[in-house]
């Protein structure tokens, strides 16, 4: 399987948890490489980077409680920039309160909450379908990715588009 240039950037502060998000997702690293950070600071450095190098950002999963400010700023700041619109983005937290998760979901387009503690089998199918979204949404040539992603919605997707190309 050959990695895109999608990655997956985790943001988050405790190291263990960093680990077990990034242990938790082993399995779609061989297509979508993780880039981490622990502030908004790295995050935007490591996003910086990515771009400069014509990498894209496929999903941002970012901790509520971060050094300095706190991950719903961090979001609403990234979704205002145009070239990460199209990036899917999770707040993974046990910490935010409903007016900051509100507050994510209509100025940060937040696509998906995931409270602490999470399993491993949720984490990867909000994950994946995320991932799969963006793909159909992003990628001319979808095929690559049938065999880490929803194989099923990806089949459909690529009927309406030969659907639509006649």
């Amino acid at each position: 399987m050959e990695t895109s240039d999608i990655y997956i950037l985790c943001i988050e502060d405790e190291q263990e948890v960093l680990d077990a998000v990034v242990r938790d997702l082993e399995k779609l690293e061989e297509q979508f490489p993780i880039e981490t950070a622990i502030s908004a600071e790295e995050a935007r450095d490591v996003i910086n980077k990515l771009m400069n190098e014509g990498k894209k950002i496929g999903l941002i999963l970012c901790d509520h409680i971060l050094p300095g400010e706190n991950g719903v700023d961090l979001l609403i700041e990234l979704h205002q920039n145009e070239k990460l619109h199209a990036s899917k983005k999770v707040l993974l937290t046990g910490q935010a309160g409903l007016e900051d998760t509100v507050k994510a979901l209509n100025k940060a387009r937040l696509h998906h909450y995931i409270a602490k503690p999470w399993t491993k089998e949720d984490l990867n199918q909000v994950v994946i379908d995320l991932l799969t979204d963006y793909v159909i949404d992003q990628e001319e040539d979808i095929l690559p990715f049938m065999r880490t992603l929803d194989a099923n919605k990806l089949s459909e997707s690529i009927r309406r588009r030969s659907v639509s190309d006649e």
